[in-house]
């Protein structure tokens, strides 16, 4: 009878234990997000004190003063580990979120004092007084475009925003030039919402290629993968592939950011991957700021299982972010030489891209940028120039 009594008693235990973490887990599903997760020891001293409680209830030990005092005792005990993880999970987040990975575009404005932007050795060859085109572009892109205003445009200050020379996330420059307020952007290809933008308007959009650059994917640096090709890329993003340890890795689950829809970036992962579907990422893994992407790989908490994606340049010169290391692809790492010898396997055009300005000087700025001078510019600032 007592070995019924004391099966009877653990089945019990069970029982109730698996009802008590139902909702627990329903409720850590549903309203837990990865940028929470340090919340998550609190969840499980709630669940371990509520069993250590029927237990207690069970064997009839809270009835006694000595039973009383234990069961306190290990709940302080519960208690006191859950907070100093969930402190040492709300510190390590707090690091994570003070990391500003977006660069100051201001230090590159031409004309700016002690600009970044490249400049011309020798007298520029073509040059603009009035009349001027109002260019756009990518963010990434905006070094080297800010260098042809500063060689070709009068001496002035360009408001980055709202002047002759402003920069704009890829989608908004695409939007500003297909509604006729800018005259030429600066950017990768379109994307095929953005073609058919265009044709709706009226509008065709010219792609002159100006230059090269590599489109990069890079981990966490603590990260011990340091290469994949193109087939496995395509695998992790189209969803085939979920843990490092089928690509070299550790047996870590691959949080793979993106992101937004018509954002440069987002639509250079679309043309890699083809007629491949992209899976339909969580809310969280997908980013609006190209720096931001590059913030959530290099965070602490995102060490072991995160890889995400920008261009070679705006990662390596921009940026500059120690946390986070550019993966080979196919063996390869992507360089300026890589890029201008074709070795490196996923490379993007850069163009500068009009819709039937109006403006007179475009066609002669095109020439410009693609003549020696203009290409040099583009060399200087750090991309591969389009004749090389």
């Amino acid at each position: 009878m007592k070995i019924v009594k004391m099966i009877t008693i653990i089945l019990t235990i069970i029982v109730m234990a698996i009802i008590l973490a139902l909702p627990l887990a329903f409720i850590s599903v549903l309203f837990i997000t990865p940028n929470m997760y340090y919340i998550v020891p609190l969840f499980i001293a709630i669940y371990v004190i509520l069993v250590v409680l029927i237990i207690f209830k069970t064997l009839g030990w809270t009835k006694y003063k000595s039973g009383k005092k234990s069961f306190y005792g290990v709940t302080a005990m519960i208690i006191a580990v859950a907070l100093s993880f969930t402190a040492s999970g709300m510190y390590k987040q707090n690091l994570d979120s003070l990391e500003d990975t977006e660069v100051d575009l201001h230090q590159y404005m031409p004309f700016a004092p002690e600009t970044k932007t490249v400049k011309l050795e020798e007298p520029v060859t073509w040059k603009l007084e009035s009349n001027l085109p109002v260019i756009d572009g990518a963010t990434a892109l905006y070094p080297m475009y800010a260098g042809f205003a500063q060689a070709v445009y009068p001496e002035k200050e360009y408001n980055l925003y709202s002047s002759k020379v402003m920069s704009n996330m890829t989608n908004i420059a695409y939007e500003n030039l297909i509604n006729g307020q800018v005259d030429m952007i600066f950017v990768a290809g379109p994307s095929a919402k953005q073609i058919e933008a265009a044709e709706q308007a009226g509008k065709e959009l010219k792609l002159t290629p100006i230059g090269k650059e590599a489109f990069v994917f890079f981990v966490n640096s603590k990260n011990p993968v340091k290469s994949l090709t193109i087939n496995e890329i395509k695998g992790v993003y189209s969803g085939d592939i979920t843990n490092w340890k089928d690509v070299g890795g550790k047996r870590n689950a691959i949080r793979a950011f993106q992101r937004p829809q018509d954002s440069g970036s987002q639509t250079a992962l679309q043309k890699l991957m083809g007629d491949e579907p992209i899976m339909d990422p969580p809310k969280e893994n997908v980013i609006d700021l190209m720096g931001g992407i590059i913030g959530q790989v290099s965070a602490y908490t995102n060490y072991n299982n995160a890889i995400g994606f920008t261009f070679r340049y705006y990662s390596t010169e921009m940026v500059r972010n120690e946390k986070i290391r550019l993966l080979q692809v196919n063996g390869v790492e992507p360089t300026a030489e890589s890029i201008r010898s074709g070795d490196y396997p996923i490379t993007a055009e850069i163009y500068a891209v009009t819709a039937g300005s109006e403006n007179p000087h475009i066609e002669e700025f095109i020439d410009w940028i693609l003549s020696d001078q203009g290409q040099e510019i583009i060399e200087k600032t750090g991309y591969v120039s389009i004749g090389k």
